[in-house]
This record gives C-alpha cells, structure tokens and sequence, in this order.
C-alpha cells in the first residue's frame, strides 16, 4: 500500500506486526583492590576487581552477572546505567563507557533482548553507603596462551572459572570473535562482556586518562604504577612510567606518613577541579 503522507502513515501503522525486541543495560563495574603488604617496605598488593550479582530469580537463578536491568520505555539509553548503579551500589557521578551491544539471539532464554553493555570506573573508597545484599567484589587473575584465555574470578569464598578462546575475524584489522569454551557460573554473555570491557580499558590506558577514574583524589607515584601494572597485567620499568606520567600529575605538599612506610609525597591529578 501506498501512503500519500507521513501522516498517513502512521495512522494505519500497526506496531503488533512487529515481534517485539527487548532493551537492558549491563555494567560492568571495575575498581582494583588494594591488600595490606606484610612487609613495611613493599608497597600494598593490587588486585583488579568486579562487581557482580547473584540473580535470586529464574533465569540463571544463583549465577553471578553485572549490576543491569531493562531499559524503560520513556528513558534514554544513556540514562539506564547510570540508574542501574544508583539503584545497586549507591553510586552516582562516575565514569560510564559504552563497550558494545550483544545481541547473540539465545543469549536470553525468555525473549530476544539485546543488551549494551557499558564498562564503569571507580576508586572503590568512594562508595557511599552499603551495595546490595546479594552483590560482592571478585579480584580478577587473566591468563592468556595461544589464543585460550583463562579467566580467574574470587571473593575469597566463593571460585569462578571462565575459559574464552579468541577467534580471529579480520586479519587486516586483527578483530577477535571470543567463543566461551567452558562457563558455569556466569550468567547470560557476560563473560565476554568482562573480557571485551578489560581488553578496552587495557588498550584506552595507553593513550589516555582514564585510570585516573580508579584512583583517590591524592595518591603515590608508585600506586598511581601499581595500578597501571595491575590493569595492562605487565611491570612497568620506573624511570619510563615516571617520565609518561608526569605531564599528568601535580606534586602536592601532603605527605603520606605513618603505618610502617617512609614518608611519601602525593600527587593528584592534573586535571582535577
């Protein structure tokens, strides 16, 4: 049928011709974990973390997933992370980056829902008030050999073990497929969602600032490296770090003191307001 106008159109347009596809947002909250060093002349040990839930309803009832939800109807895409947060951890005014859309067609056994994943950065001493009651940080180990990756997550109760193998799609560009290869307590595709998420803040480390996001107002050169070190899962020679790092950070007249360590001077951010 033909229509002489837009109008005309959308008066005899009949939505319910249509199958319906459902929206949600996932995020995939990161901070690292720092661990009190037994010896006073090492600095703390770092650890990369997650936030993850334990879904108490079907599907993948008693697996873990990223804090998410359905996108409303009269909310802007954009806007459901941010809510989604709020709602889970208390959190609000951090950084929000959208990773991807995964639309994988079984990826839901209730309907087709597409979900855009958004990757989230936070100094977890920022959290206000108490996460909830089924949500918990797990440390991150990854390990990778002849295209395998082992993905090692822990709350020191409870282990979970992923094992993703990378695909090459396109050589020209070096694009990975990931094909999960075993996976049982992660629900839904989220398991690709960590390793794409990690593989974008690995890659965004190098060229610009978003570690910062990670880390409190005033910290230590040497943090400012662990921390870098714990997220490209590689050790940083000291006078090379120190030299990138510079034009970044500004020299304050605080000093770290106490608990067993030499005096250190803090730097913040440059950029900081």
């Amino acid at each position: 049928m033909e229509y002489k106008s837009e109008k005309e159109f959308l008066a005899a347009y009949n939505p319910d011709e249509f199958k319906r596809v459902s929206i949600t947002a996932d995020v995939l909250l990161l901070s690292v974990s720092s661990y009190e060093s037994d010896n006073y002349r090492k600095t703390d040990e770092k650890h990369m973390s997650v936030l993850l839930i334990k879904r108490d309803t079907y599907p993948f009832k008693n697996k873990w997933c990223f804090p998410g939800g359905f996108v409303q109807y009269d909310e802007n895409l954009d806007d459901a992370p941010a809510r989604i947060l709020k709602s889970e951890t208390n959190l609000t005014d951090i950084y929000l980056e959208q990773i991807y859309t995964y639309g994988d067609t079984k990826r839901d056994p209730r309907m087709r829902v597409l979900s855009t994943a958004y990757m989230a950065l936070v100094d977890k001493n920022k959290l206000v008030g108490k996460i909830s009651d089924n949500a918990s940080w797990f440390d991150i180990k990854i390990l990778e050999e002849n295209n395998i990756i082992d993905i090692f997550l822990t709350n020191g109760e409870k282990d979970i073990t992923v094992k993703i193998k990378k695909v090459l799609r396109e050589a020209t560009t070096d694009r990975y497929d990931f094909e999960i290869v075993e996976n049982k307590d992660l629900a839904f595709d989220h398991a690709k969602v960590l390793l794409s998420g990690i593989e974008r803040l690995r890659n965004k480390v190098n060229y610009t600032d978003i570690v910062f996001n990670m880390m409190p107002e005033y910290f230590t050169l040497g943090e400012l490296q662990t921390v870098y070190e714990v997220i490209l899962n590689k050790k940083l020679l000291d006078p090379a770090f120190r030299r990138i790092i510079e034009p970044k950070v500004v020299k304050t007249d605080k000093m770290r003191t106490g608990e067993g360590h030499r005096p250190s001077v803090l730097f913040k951010y440059k950029n900081n307001k």
